[in-house]
């Protein structure tokens, strides 16, 4: 009996042991603290300033009509020119030989269509009288149509080889400035390669490489304001004139060309310039860089309900900024934008707002 009320008094004593154990409760998980920031939507209309330079309307590429071996340059880049002018002569000994040649042709052409002139007159002296034939008074008048012929194709050989000796030398067509230069004294070129790049006088436009994500939305107003990267109290306005359809695959950019009105003083050809322009303004969020986080590919937030839940929202971003970014689609207005606070954050989780920039090192 002794032993078995030792039993039961152990027994009693492990429930009252457990009883009190199971009376206090684990503590609760911190929430995690986050900063949150409600939607408000206003009009975004970006400011685009754009860097580019002053080039000629139009631009030639200059170069020889024949080949052959340079060895003269009369004019360098920055120098300006006239119509007619000669920047650059070539070789010109294989030409005159070809000239020469020609020339010869044609004398002995000349002495042909001299001796069957007379053998013809002869003839036709002769035929009257009955002292020739008829066969050959014809034959003569024949040989002298041949040799009259001959003389025709030796004469346009001769002018055709002058031309080409004339093609030695490298005329600018138009008054304008040399922009740049392909080749140098003693080097041997083929015909039809660029030697120097003519800007020609006359109107100039401001040449911009902009992204095509720029021109969805083009400004309303189509004058554009272009001012001197260096002095932007020199400035001119311009619209825009030409959008190239095909994007460099180099720097996935479209060339966009102002004509300018006019060029002030100090405003050159090559100069560095600016212009600035606003787009069409849309509704869209502002939200700090720390809010956008990815879903996924895709940009997205974290949304805070009434529940006190998060969960994860896809966004459209409409362009970067320094410091911000500008949602233009996925937020209505209203909603609550964790901006601090949200490193660790998963579905469903169940945060605690708190004000402040103390979110910004909470932990949860």
């Amino acid at each position: 009996m002794a032993g078995l009320e030792s039993k039961w008094i152990v027994g009693l004593t492990l429930a009252a042991l457990l009883s009190g154990c199971g009376a206090e409760k684990p503590s609760e998980k911190d929430r995690p603290r986050v900063r949150v920031q409600q939607v408000q939507t206003r009009d975004f209309a970006a400011q685009v300033t754009l860097t580019g330079d002053v080039q000629a309307r139009v631009q030639t590429e200059l170069s020889f009509r024949v080949g052959g071996k340079i060895i003269q340059r009369l004019v360098d880049v920055g120098d300006r020119v006239t119509a007619r002018q000669v920047l650059a002569r070539l070789d010109p000994k294989d030409l005159q030989t070809n000239v020469d040649s020609a020339a010869a042709s044609v004398f002995a052409e000349q002495a042909r269509v001299k001796q069957a002139s007379a053998a013809f007159v002869r003839q036709q002296k002769l035929l009257p009288k009955g002292y020739t034939s008829q066969s050959e008074y014809d034959a003569a008048q024949a040989a002298l149509r041949s040799s009259q012929s001959a003389l025709s194709a030796a004469q346009a050989q001769l002018a055709n080889a002058r031309e080409q000796l004339s093609y030695t030398a490298l005329i600018a067509d138009a008054p304008g400035v040399i922009t740049a230069r392909q080749a140098e004294v003693g080097q041997v070129v083929q015909a039809t390669v660029p030697i120097y790049s003519l800007a020609r006088d006359g109107e100039r436009d401001a040449v911009f490489n902009v992204y095509e994500s720029l021109l969805v939305a083009p400004p309303d107003d189509g004058v554009i304001t272009v001012s001197l990267l260096d002095n932007p109290n020199i400035k001119t306005t311009g619209r825009v004139r030409e959008v190239t359809p095909v994007v460099s695959a180099q720097s996935g950019t479209v060339q966009v060309k102002v004509a300018l009105d006019g060029l002030p003083a100090g405003m050159d050809l090559g100069s560095v310039v600016s212009a600035s322009a606003h787009a069409a303004g849309q509704a869209s969020v502002e939200l700090p860089w720390a809010a956008l986080t990815k879903k996924l590919s895709e940009p997205a937030v974290w949304l805070v309900g009434e529940d006190g839940k998060v969960t994860l929202h896809p966004v459209t971003v409409g362009r970067y900024q320094t410091g911000k970014v500008i949602i233009s689609d996925g937020l209505k207005g209203g909603e609550k934008v964790v901006i601090a606070g949200g490193q660790l954050l998963h579905p469903g989780a169940l945060v605690e707002i708190v004000a402040g920039p103390g979110a910004q090192g909470a932990q949860p």
